[in-house]
């Protein structure tokens, strides 16, 4: 491989002659050989948008030449068309401020935007990665910064149309399985009678309710840090800067971002992170809840609940011929599992706000964007290949409800509780239907029981 010598205030750095970075990326790709976890994808795109925003703010208020602004603003618009993701190779286990991580924007950004100055008549390299990409920021404000944004846009952009399409398919078996019948279920023990549309109604709030809570959290994230620079006391931004940013941001995103009021509270803390992951949390904890049902009344297919069946996407087993798994439940309930974890490292995380400075932003961030994907995958994967092909069996559900000893409710008002429990019990240990178990007691002749014996009327 060749290489080339870059610079920094520390010295000089050998790079591979082809990338776009420069000598702090480079320390940092070879201090840190940690893991296999890079930055994700939202905080690139973040990143971008970040560094855009600043740069057209910097132009207005004249402490950026417009050529450069300009320069900076084509590079960041050529990495949120995807180019050059080959070039933040950077590991999330580096310093907790993410500088490394800012650094390698700045400097391949510079480093582009000279390339294109001089494929148009311009050897002056008139980008500088420190003064002119990061003109007016720090990493301390940048990076939390670009960790609201790319959180903001994971629910926005992701979670929220995840879980709208799979509340349409559920709205939809809804209306399709109205008049339905069937046993309910509390303790994995019969209940009384539920129609399967209200079941698939509760699958619904389920995932509404979460999308719901997200209106009260995402004002919390559209608060950002960038202006508080180094510590929070915006040193070497200038007046306006904060402000001018955030209704840039606004404009790029359509999301209403403004300047944190509290730039010393915007630094050190991650309580809005954290507030916002808990509502993704509830989110993976009811689609935990969603797919375990549907795989247990899916179970079987003879030996187990059987009331409904879902597609058979792939054979489940390597040796046992003609099985098939419920994998899309599995998925859903593994990355909820992912998810639950994510929240507590970002609790943890958040807790270590050290005077001027949260150190632990780059697991936060990696955390909470994996968590945004890895849920909004899931959803869209369980609602096409799973929840889509929910087919009621709607004979297993009549035989289930007819044989639910908890029928016996419906009798409560005419025979009373005690001798409702009777009539359960006396079926139960004879195998009896609960009419003969109640005729039996006397409590009530064949008549009188076929009268007020009613399941279908329960619901």
């Amino acid at each position: 491989m060749e290489y080339r010598t870059e610079h920094d205030s520390m010295g000089q750095v050998q790079v591979p002659a082809d990338a776009l970075w420069g000598a702090q990326t480079q320390r940092s790709y070879q201090n840190f050989r940690i893991g296999s976890e890079t930055m994700p994808e939202n905080i690139i795109r973040a990143f971008a948008l970040l560094k855009k925003a600043a740069a057209q703010a910097n132009d207005e208020l004249d402490v950026l030449p417009h050529n450069q602004a300009v320069l900076i603003q084509r590079v960041c618009d050529e990495i949120l068309a995807g180019q050059h993701r080959d070039q933040f190779p950077l590991k999330i286990w580096q310093t907790g401020s993410g500088t490394q991580t800012n650094m390698n924007f700045n400097e391949v950004i510079a480093n582009r935007g000279n390339q294109i100055a001089a494929q148009e008549g311009d050897d002056s390299r008139p980008l500088h990665p420190n003064d002119s990409v990061n003109r007016s920021q720090s990493s301390n404000d940048t990076f939390p910064t670009a960790l609201h944004i790319a959180a903001a846009l994971g629910i926005t952009e992701q979670l929220i149309p995840a879980g709208q399409h799979l509340i349409g398919t559920f709205h939809d078996l809804e209306v399709k399985n109205q008049g339905i019948i069937k046993c309910g279920r509390t303790h994995l023990q019969d209940a009384v009678p539920i129609a399967f549309s209200q079941e698939i109604h509760g699958w619904r709030g389920l995932v509404q309710t979460p999308l719901d809570q997200f209106v009260y959290v995402l004002p919390f994230l559209y608060r950002i840090a960038l202006g508080g620079t180094a510590v929070g006391t915006g040193l070497n931004a200038p007046k306006g800067f904060d402000t001018l940013v955030a209704d840039k941001l606004h404009q790029l995103t359509g999301l209403p971002f403004r300047t944190d009021p509290n730039k010393f509270h915007a630094l050190t803390s991650k309580d809005a992170i954290v507030f916002a992951h808990a509502s993704v949390k509830a989110l993976a904890c009811n689609m935990m809840k969603v797919a375990n049902d549907v795989r247990w009344l899916a179970s079987g297919p003879r030996l187990g609940l059987g009331e409904i069946t879902i597609p058979a996407n792939e054979p489940g087993s390597s040796i046992m011929p003609g099985k098939v798994n419920p994998t899309q439940c599995e998925a859903v309930t593994m990355v909820a599992v992912q998810v639950m974890g994510n929240d507590a490292a970002i609790g943890f995380a958040a807790s270590q706000g050290n005077f001027e400075l949260n150190v632990f932003m780059p697991v936060i961030a990696y955390d909470f964007c994996q968590s945004a994907t890895l849920l909004s995958d899931a959803m869209e994967s369980f609602n096409i290949h799973c929840a889509q092909g929910i087919v009621a069996n709607r004979e297993k559900m009549s035989h289930n409800l007819h044989n639910s000893l908890m029928l016996v409710t419906c009798l409560n008002p005419y025979i009373g509780y005690e001798n409702a429990a009777k009539v359960a019990q006396k079926a139960y240990k004879e195998g009896t239907s609960l009419r003969d178990a109640c005729v039996a007691l006397g409590f009530l002749t064949a008549e009188e029981f076929d009268k007020v014996f009613k399941p279908e009327e329960m619901v």
